[in-house]
């Protein structure tokens, strides 16, 4: 079978960077504005420089061509360069969420058999109990001998539809999926994303969401590198950071979460430079609020970019997430595989090209990445939408189980799955409970053993266990020991009720 050409070929994520730092050496590419110590400023020209040593200082350690490299750590600059210099030998970066446990982070060692690692000095203990043998370099300390290295560190070519990059989703499933992006995959989203939102080399792009979630990584940063803009990178989130740098770098572009403008709303509004936001929905109050035009989009790791998007010359209704993207087929279908009229929900749908529009596979998972996907090759999103009669879009929540705290995704089952690894518990469900901050919260319903009595030691074993294994914003804000458990005719817990049961006091 002959595969199509691509308008990538011959082309991957390092030589994206080298043609922007060629162009334009001395044009701003990287402003780091930490919490704590001075901030710094890389031009294009030196970040290149220094993510070419940091390749070589890789190649010195073993690293090759499609081997794995573990990247757990917050937002900074090791961990971009870091991952440009996975790009330039070859290696695959692994990003994973720096607030998982110590029992997530094994479960990624094991799947994807990383060859080094690199993290930061806060992390190294709980990397290191997790990957025990696993050589890490740590920001701020021995990382410093991948950075200052010098020696050979060749392209390794034909590397568009190589594996670039793996980032780790729950998606609806108890065990985290890793989706395999490939350089196209990367030139993709840093194309699309810089046309939907209009970037140029004059945006100033802020980035304080997580570089390991696709997008921190996809939408924000690789489409300001295509554009030649310039980024500023903060650690995360802080609500009274958040200005202050805005103001000083003369901030254009961000995407906005609900819980970073509920915080903000709380603070005075400075005069600032932003011109656009990207945001979840259409919020016409939002935008009139801070002066910023807001556009709508939609996207998960698996789509790179943003599969739907509101542009000001087509309508979108208020609430909306946008239109289809002209760059994606997108189809909303009941369960029979029908397209749903206006007005009526149904599963979203999202067709492109594997390894380009879409994530090439789950790693190491054929049987998952097979089930993602229709007879004809749409991805099943597990979201389900609402088509309006204006022709946008509107969320209408996931096909399965899955929370949304704070912005990162949650599947229930996982949680589920280390409650009922304690001794005395012998079922446990868990569903989101409405938080005024951050959208929902876990609460976990539990059926004890008949021999358990001493109620509050099971819960404080229950809370000790998700401390362990479950990153912070996974573990439940609540947990209820119960009699019984609603369930449906064919005996399933009925989540539906038990939702409307978390919503009651506890």
């Amino acid at each position: 079978m002959v595969a199509p050409l691509t308008l990538f070929d011959g082309a991957d994520a390092w030589s994206l960077l080298a043609s922007r730092a060629s162009a334009q050496p001395r044009h701003p590419w990287l402003i780091w504005r930490p919490f704590d110590g001075p901030g710094q400023t890389w031009t294009y020209g030196d970040f290149v420089a220094e993510a070419e040593r940091v390749a070589s200082g890789l190649r010195r350690e073993g690293a090759r061509r499609g081997d794995r490299i573990l990247i757990h750590m917050n937002n900074c600059p090791e961990m971009l360069l870091t991952w440009f210099a996975c790009a330039r030998i070859g290696a695959v970066a692994v990003s994973t969420n720096a607030r998982l446990a110590g029992e997530e982070i094994a479960y990624v060692r094991g799947k994807v058999a990383p060859v080094l690692g690199v993290t930061q000095p806060d992390l190294v203990e709980t990397v290191s109990a997790a990957c025990p043998g696993l050589k890490l370099f740590v920001a701020g300390g021995n990382f410093d001998t991948l950075r200052n290295a010098v020696g050979d560190a060749p392209p390794e070519r034909d590397l568009t539809m190589a594996p670039l990059a793996i980032q780790f989703t729950s998606g609806t499933t108890s065990r985290p999926k890793g989706a395999v992006f490939t350089h196209a995959n990367a030139l993709w989203g840093a194309r699309v994303g810089a046309a939907h939102m209009e970037l140029t080399a004059s945006d100033v792009s802020l980035v304080y969401l997580p570089l390991f979630h696709i997008v921190g990584l996809s939408w924000i940063t690789l489409a300001t590198l295509w554009a030649g803009g310039t980024i500023v990178l903060q650690p995360r989130f802080s609500a009274s950071r958040f200005w202050p740098v805005s103001i000083e770098c003369g901030c254009t572009f961000t995407v906005m979460m609900p819980f970073v403008w509920k915080a903000l709303d709380k603070l005075d509004k400075p005069r600032h430079r932003y011109r656009l936001w990207n945001h979840g929905a259409l919020d016409s109050a939002l935008a009139q609020r801070y002066g910023v035009r807001v556009n709508a989009s939609w996207g998960m790791t698996e789509v790179v970019t943003e599969g739907t998007v509101s542009i000001p010359s087509l309508p979108c209704a208020e609430g909306g997430m946008g239109r289809p993207a002209p760059e994606y087929q997108i189809r909303v279908a009941d369960d029979d595989g029908n397209q749903v009229a206006p007005g009526e929900i149904g599963n979203l749908e999202v067709r492109a090209q594997r390894g380009v529009g879409l994530f090439l596979e789950y790693y190491g998972d054929p049987a998952a990445t097979v089930a993602a996907f229709t007879h004809d090759g749409y991805f099943r999103t597990g979201d389900r939408v609402t088509r309006l009669a204006d022709g946008s879009l509107r969320y209408a929540g996931r096909a399965k189980d899955m929370l949304k705290v704070g912005g990162e995704n949650v599947a229930a089952g996982e949680i589920e799955r280390v409650i009922a690894a304690v001794a005395g518990v012998r079922e446990a469900a868990v569903t989101g409970k409405p938080h005024d901050f951050l959208a929902e919260v876990a609460v976990a319903f539990v059926l004890i053993e008949d021999d358990v009595t001493d109620r509050a030691a099971l819960i404080a074993a229950i809370e000790a266990a998700c401390l362990a294994n479950l990153a912070d914003f996974k573990q439940p804000r609540e947990i209820r020991i119960v009699d019984e458990l609603p369930r449906s005719v064919n005996e399933k817990v009925a989540k539906g009720v038990l939702q409307k049961m978390a919503a009651e006091a506890g």
